[in-house]
């Protein structure tokens, strides 16, 4: 059955641009959200989590519509309630486990290859006509810092990472000619709900990941997208690597004793 539309789509003001937010209920999609919308964006926010995102809708006067990037008939309901899109921010995605590869899961790994990759590809298949259609569209990609390094443990998180980011990286020369920017941002520790996903919802183990020093926020890494969002449509800003002071790569932290 499809949903009802918000009524504010369809009234949405002629100069007021339309940015689409997917993972938009927590952590890095829910900050960047309210960077866009301060930055005068009419924010479309997607999540599974639906009370979370309708939540920060009205927060923030934008629109909330459920998403679940890792279905395709979830994704083709959420896009085809969108009249137009000036910004894609494809920010849906996530880390489970930390086994080897002679002790990988193939269920975590397929989880983070249908949600990093797939459904990054996903959502840009089905909003790209519309994003061309605006005469000056933009698709952010979160990454990681996974998607440039690798570490002992990781190649589940790291390989889709990694798919990731060259799947944006080759639309940067696809798109060539056309008027759509892609800037890929790649976040090294950031405290969110990431590592609690990660270990299963083991908050004393994710808590251990940031001890001993001061890792990105949130907010951090929504503002370096509201940045990039902002500039003049001739601007294209390819990559941005952003870490703590006291991160050098991954696993590789300079942490005080506690």
């Amino acid at each position: 059955m499809s949903q009802q539309l918000p009524s504010e789509l369809m009234s949405i003001p002629e100069n007021t641009r339309v940015a689409v937010v997917t993972g938009a209920s927590s952590g890095i999609g829910a900050a960047t959200a309210r960077a866009l919308a301060a930055a005068g964006f009419h924010v479309i926010a997607g999540a599974r989590r639906r009370d979370r995102v309708e939540e920060l809708a009205r927060e923030i006067g934008g629109t909330a519509l459920p998403l679940d990037v890792t279905d395709e008939a979830s994704v083709a309901e959420f896009t085809r309630a969108i009249p137009r899109a000036d910004v894609l921010v494809n920010n849906a995605g996530g880390a489970k486990g930390l086994e080897t590869v002679a002790d990988a899961d193939l269920d975590k790994w397929r989880w983070m290859w249908e949600t990093n990759v797939l459904g990054t590809l996903r959502m840009t298949q089905a909003l790209l006509p519309k994003l061309i259609d605006s005469g000056d569209g933009l698709i952010v990609t979160v990454t990681s810092i996974a998607a440039l390094e690798t570490y002992p443990g990781g190649a589940g998180y790291t390989s889709a990472k990694h798919a990731q980011g060259v799947l944006h990286r080759t639309l940067r020369d696809e798109l060539l000619g056309k008027p759509v920017r892609l800037t890929e941002i790649a976040p090294g520790a950031v405290e969110t709900e990431f590592s609690t996903v990660r270990f299963g919802g083991d908050e004393k183990q994710a808590a251990k990941v940031y001890q001993g020093f001061t890792p990105l926020t949130a907010s951090d890494v929504a503002e370096v997208i509201s940045f990039v969002a902002t500039r003049p449509s001739h601007v294209n800003i390819d990559q941005v690597l952003l870490k703590p002071r006291a991160q050098a790569g991954p696993g590789k932290f300079h942490r005080e004793p506690s």
